[in-house]
């Protein structure tokens, strides 16, 4: 999977989980780091970050104004 290096907002795949096997909510978040076990560390906000495969991740498409 391509990720471009300038966005950083990013949403998960319906039905990922976390490293734990719960599931992840459905919204935008951002990539913090992909650590040396291969987990994609991402956050909704400071309070609420998951350990997620990144295979499970998409760029979010800003909607185009017609």
């Amino acid at each position: 999977m391509m990720i471009n290096s300038d966005v950083y907002t990013l949403e998960v795949l319906p039905g990922t989980r976390n490293h734990k096997g719960y599931f992840v909510q459905d919204t935008a978040y951002k990539l913090i780091a992909i650590d040396q076990a291969g987990w994609a560390l991402i956050c909704m906000d400071e309070m609420s970050c998951h350990y997620v495969d990144p295979d499970n991740l998409r760029e979010m498409v800003a909607p185009v104004d017609d």
